[in-house]
C-alpha cells in the first residue's frame, strides 16, 4: 500500500466514525448542560449543605460529578440504573395516570437516591455514590425530552439535521443547541438570568413528579413543532435555546432545593 493509499483509507475511517457519532443516540442533558445544572445549585445552597457534601464528595464539586451516571454506563455492573434517566408517557398524559416501568424510571430512582443519602445507616460510600447519582437525576428531569414519548425513544427515533449534520431530536436538546452556542458551563452558570427571591421560590415549589409533568408538558410542545426529516439551523436555535436556558437553571435551582432538604 502506498503513503497516498494508506493515508486516503486513513481519512475515510475517520470520516465515517465522525458520520457515525453524530446519529448515535443520548439519554440526556450533555455533560456541558449538566455542569451547567451543578454550577448553578452551588449558588443556591446553604452552607451547611456545602459542608455535607464536600465530606462526602472528598471535596470534588457538583459540577465535576454530574456526569458520572453517565460515565458508569460502560460497566455492566450499573446496567439496572439505565431506566432511572427517563420515563415515558404517552401524549398529554401526567405521570400519575402513566404505566410504570417494572424496572424503575427517572422518579423511582431520584426517591431512592434520597432515600440511601437519608439513611443514617447507609455508608459514606453508598451516600456518595447515590449524591452522584441524585445530582444527574435531577438535571435529566429537566431535559423535556426525558419525558417523551416511549413509541420514539423520547425523540431518539426522530431523525433530523443540525447546522446540517445528522443528529435526533433527542440530541439536539441534549446537546447540540448547547454546544453551539459555544460557552463553557461556567460562561452558560455565569450568565443565567437574574431572579428575585419570589422567582426562585416559585420554581423551588412541587414535588419530582409536578416537575416531571412540567417537562413533559414542554415536551408535547416540542413534538408539535418538528418532524423527522427536519432540516434545524439558526432559527429553531433562536426560538428554543432560552426554553434550554431556562430548563437548565430550574434544574440547578431544584436540585440545591433537594440537596437543603437532605443535610
Amino acid at each position: 500500500m502506498t503513503l497516498k493509499h494508506f493515508a486516503l483509507l486513513s481519512f475515510t475511517v475517520l470520516f465515517v466514525s465522525l458520520s457515525s457519532a453524530n446519529v448515535k443516540p443520548t439519554p440526556e442533558w450533555g455533560p456541558t448542560g449538566h455542569r451547567v445544572v451543578g454550577k448553578i445549585a452551588d449558588n443556591y445552597l446553604k452552607g451547611s449543605t456545602k459542608r455535607a457534601i464536600k465530606k462526602l464528595l472528598n471535596r470534588q464539586t457538583l459540577a465535576f460529578v454530574s456526569t458520572y451516571a453517565d460515565e458508569i454506563k460502560s460497566d455492566k455492573r450499573y446496567d439496572k440504573f439505565y431506566s432511572w434517566h427517563f420515563v415515558n408517557m404517552e401524549a398529554n398524559q401526567s405521570y400519575q395516570d402513566s404505566t410504570k416501568n417494572p424496572d424503575g424510571d427517572i422518579v423511582t430512582g431520584i426517591n431512592y437516591c434520597i432515600e440511601i443519602i437519608k439513611d443514617d445507616t447507609s455508608s459514606d460510600d453508598d451516600k456518595a455514590f447515590y449524591l452522584k447519582l441524585l445530582i444527574h437525576l435531577i438535571g435529566d428531569i429537566h431535559q423535556p425530552l426525558h419525558a417523551g414519548l416511549a413509541e420514539d425513544k423520547g425523540g431518539n427515533d426522530i431523525k433530523v439535521t443540525y447546522m446540517g449534520k445528522n443528529t435526533n431530536l433527542h440530541r439536539v436538546w441534549d446537546s447540540d443547541m448547547i454546544n453551539g452556542f459555544n460557552m463553557s458551563y461556567s460562561e452558560l452558570a455565569l450568565n443565567a438570568d437574574a431572579l428575585t427571591k419570589a422567582q426562585v421560590k416559585a420554581i423551588e415549589e412541587g414535588s419530582i413528579v409536578d416537575w416531571v409533568n412540567e417537562s413533559h408538558a414542554l415536551a408535547n410542545t416540542i413534538y408539535k413543532d418538528t418532524e423527522t426529516n427536519d432540516k434545524l439551523g439558526y432559527k429553531y436555535s433562536y426560538n428554543h435555546f432560552n426554553t434550554v436556558r431556562s430548563q437548565l437553571q430550574k434544574g440547578g435551582i431544584r436540585l440545591a432545593k433537594v440537596l437543603n432538604d437532605i443535610f
